[in-house]
């Protein structure tokens, strides 16, 4: 299957702090839609169907982060704390992940 590269235009006065991402009591992770909107709104109509998923929505959050860290914002623990677990889930072979509590 071959990659499509997606072009994603972030408004220049969005930070990604404005997402506001979380970890929720069930371990579950949350977030501010609105700069999702705002990057879907900037970017055209490619990037809404990308939303529309799960899988679409994480996938910008992860790439947003990488390129907020290469200019310089501050690292957010919550998306650090994920990047790790999927690292250790990955080097573990691990496929998908469960909610807590589920294995």
């Amino acid at each position: 299957m071959a990659l499509t590269a997606l072009r994603v235009a972030v408004p220049t006065d969005l930070r990604f702090a404005d997402l506001k991402l979380a970890r929720d009591p069930d371990g579950g992770v949350s977030f501010d839609t609105d700069p999702l909107q705002q990057i879907a709104d900037a970017s055209g109509e490619h990037i809404a169907a990308l939303l529309s998923t799960e899988d679409g929505i994480a996938a910008l959050i992860v790439a947003w982060y990488h390129v907020a860290r290469s200019r310089g914002e501050p690292a957010d623990p919550v998306a650090e704390d994920l990047a790790a677990e999927v690292a250790a889930e990955e080097a573990a072979g691990q496929r998908f992940s469960l909610p807590g509590g589920q294995a």
